[in-house]
């Protein structure tokens, strides 16, 4: 049985720990590419004290689980894993890693780039965030779709 390639968890992750676990002793890779996202203090222009994220558990793991197995079938690498954070998270703090394995470089950066615009706009999260003036959603945008949309994959979110 294959080791879980998608966690949505409310806690902290060590990046060093996570990708040595992906790895697991694979002779195979020559490469490992990462992407760890943080949450600003600042979007739109506005301070952004927190920020709060909710999905809906099993479509959120099966549909990021859907988009790794899209990514083996485009480039050529040994394995992906994806963390993000759910509840309520504060600037600086980790929100969220994309890890891929591959024997060459190029193909982690790619298949690592088509998982974060796919994470951009299509896995099923939602964002609130706590400014000054008070909560809000965060809304899709236009460029996060033009980068999906690169991969062949229409989004039509914005």
């Amino acid at each position: 049985m294959s080791s879980p390639r998608v966690f949505i968890q409310a806690a902290d992750f060590d990046l060093a720990t996570e990708v040595a676990a992906l790895r697991a002793d694979d002779k195979r890779v020559g490469a490992v590419c990462s992407f760890v996202g943080i949450v600003r203090d600042r979007n739109d222009g506005d301070a952004i004290a927190s920020m709060e994220l909710e999905h809906y558990p099993g479509m959120t793991e099966k549909s990021i689980e859907a988009m790794i197995d899209e990514a083996h079938r485009r480039f050529d690498i040994l394995g992906a894993r994806v963390i993000h954070r759910v509840g309520l998270l504060h600037p600086l703090e980790q929100i969220m890693m994309v890890a891929v394995i591959s024997a060459h470089r190029g193909q982690s950066f790619q298949a690592c780039e088509f998982l974060m615009d796919y994470l951009k706009t299509q896995a099923p999260f939602w964002k609130k965030e706590q400014t000054p003036e008070g909560s809000r959603w965060v809304d899709a945008r236009v460029d996060d779709d033009a980068a999906l949309a690169r991969w062949g994959i229409e989004a039509g979110n914005a």
